[in-house]
């Protein structure tokens, strides 16, 4: 059909340049591999000149101009933006989540999607534990005290003692419920595709109400999906013990974010650590409170995990442009779940 455009699987002649834009920050610091490939590839690319997320639609457009292949981070990228990148034909995610991008419209738009969904799993996954412990023990109140001058010295709980519930056990659950095991704790969970290979002896599978109301340390490593926005709220709030503690390095709209100010405020229950947030950089109430620990969005930031991620999404543009087949396309049947 006249202005429609050609499926692209590949690169091909009709790519009106061979321009990459990256947005996503920090990148190629401080392995410069990534920069290194499209110098070698002798591929035109910029970088995103802001150093910080691209939080508005104009500035997204302005610096990814006519580029043909968008390495890109968290950024929006729904129907108006890419409806305004013509030239767009491969958005290469340095990362895991999806829900930044309109894939349905993407398709529809002959641009193809691929991502890093192994890379960063590790970090996310030893940054989960030590969320938890560093809950369950209260080192950041006794470092903010001992710096004012308090020496309290806090009770806390140890995690072999606790019951573990996590929600999600897709590539960085897994791995989660493999670091748990060493300490010997219970261990429940919950998947849409329950998978126990390697799993059965060391967790109980159960309803994710179950974990609510048993739980000492619920854990969230589910995508952000018209399923599980807002997931967890006032009603699965109410079903928690005053003990239980939430950690969040998913997605920042899994968790209604007014809803966990009320219970941390009113200390329903003991305590959470997020990681991510609705909106970033975060600026919100969740910062008054002491018994919230606030990371910032940094699960895959390991100098190793980030330096790969960057690295693989970068390769995967270059096979694009050179016409060879992509190796982490999102695919229709693609379970997301991490």
């Amino acid at each position: 059909m006249p202005g429609q455009k050609e499926k692209l699987s590949i690169a091909s002649p009709s790519l009106k340049n061979r321009r990459v834009f990256i947005s996503t920050v920090p990148f190629g610091d401080p392995d410069q591999s990534p920069i290194q490939l499209l110098e070698q590839e002798g591929i035109e690319f910029g970088i995103n000149s802001k150093g910080r997320r691209l939080k508005e639609e104009v500035e997204l457009l302005q610096e990814v101009g006519d580029a043909s292949v968008l390495i890109a981070g968290t950024e929006q990228l729904g129907k108006s933006t890419l409806s305004q990148l013509p030239n767009l034909r491969l958005i290469s995610r340095v990362g895991i989540g999806l829900d930044n991008v309109d894939l349905e419209y993407a398709k529809e738009q002959n641009i193809l999607v691929s991502y890093t969904p192994d890379a960063p799993s590790p970090a996310v996954a030893e940054l989960t534990i030590g969320l938890m412990l560093a809950l369950l023990r209260h080192i950041p109140n006794s470092d903010r005290g001992l710096r004012n001058g308090v020496w309290h010295r806090f009770h806390g709980r140890r995690l072999s003692e606790l019951t573990v519930g996590i929600i999600g056990v897709g590539r960085i659950g897994k791995r989660v419920i493999n670091h748990l095991s060493g300490f010997g704790c219970q261990i429940l969970a919950n998947d849409l595709c329950p998978v126990f290979s390697g799993l059965k002896k060391r967790i109980k599978w159960v309803e994710k109400e179950y974990i609510y109301r048993h739980a000492d340390i619920i854990s969230l490593h589910v995508p952000l999906t018209r399923q599980t926005r807002n997931m967890i709220g006032k009603n699965e709030f109410q079903m928690m013990k005053p003990g239980t503690i939430l950690i969040n390095t998913a997605r920042g709209t899994i968790v209604h974010e007014e809803d966990l100010y009320d219970v941390l405020k009113n200390k329903y229950i003991a305590g959470a650590a997020v990681d991510v947030f609705s909106k970033e950089p975060y600026s919100g109430p969740l910062i008054g409170l002491e018994n919230c620990l606030l990371t910032c969005h940094m699960g895959s930031m390991t100098y190793d995990c980030r330096a790969k991620m960057e690295l693989e999404a970068t390769e995967e543009a270059v096979r694009f442009l050179k016409g060879e087949p992509l190796l982490r396309l999102v695919a229709e049947s693609e379970n997301l779940t991490f």
